[in-house]
């Protein structure tokens, strides 16, 4: 029984150190398709890179411009609240309760305008945040094919061997 064991471990120990013998020397067919597989991921990369820059500065664009929109809408909002409580002030004291009630009118509108310029703002934001995304992942994708190209390529001259 000792026999059989030392047996079958010396032969796991010869198939393991068949398994690790060096493969064979790499043909010029074999590097050629690495080197050429190896410049197309470059490419891939950097244009992947360019895409994500590109899809980047998109979205800060949007960004500053709502915030520039929203920065408006705040401005004419107040201004159009100063001038409506400057009517109030310079109104008779009798007709200063009217006033007051076109003041709070004209209050809820500017606020309504400033809220709906908001809303349209963070919404031209939230789908230059959707379509930069959806560009990065076209450009990943792009990427991770091109180098499964390569590797196929590779793999296929490896096996005409």
């Amino acid at each position: 029984m000792s026999k059989l064991l030392a047996a079958l471990i010396a032969s796991l120990f010869a198939s393991v150190a068949m398994a690790q013998a060096s493969a064979p020397a790499a043909t010029p067919a074999v590097a050629k398709a690495q080197a050429s597989a190896d410049k197309d991921n470059a490419k891939a990369a950097n244009s992947e890179a360019k895409t994500d820059a590109k899809a980047d500065a998109s979205v800060n664009k949007a960004e500053a411009k709502a915030s520039k929109k929203k920065a408006d809408a705040a401005a004419d909002a107040s201004k159009t609240k100063a001038k409506a409580q400057a009517k109030v002030d310079k109104a008779d004291p009798s007709d200063k309760a009217k006033q007051a009630a076109k003041a709070e009118k004209t209050d809820a509108g500017a606020n309504a305008d400033m809220a709906k310029t908001d809303a349209k703002a963070d919404t031209k934001v939230s789908k230059a945040k959707v379509d930069a995304k959806a560009d990065k992942t076209k450009a990943a994708i792009k990427t991770q094919k091109t180098q499964a190209e390569g590797q196929a390529d590779v793999d296929k001259a490896a096996a005409k061997q």
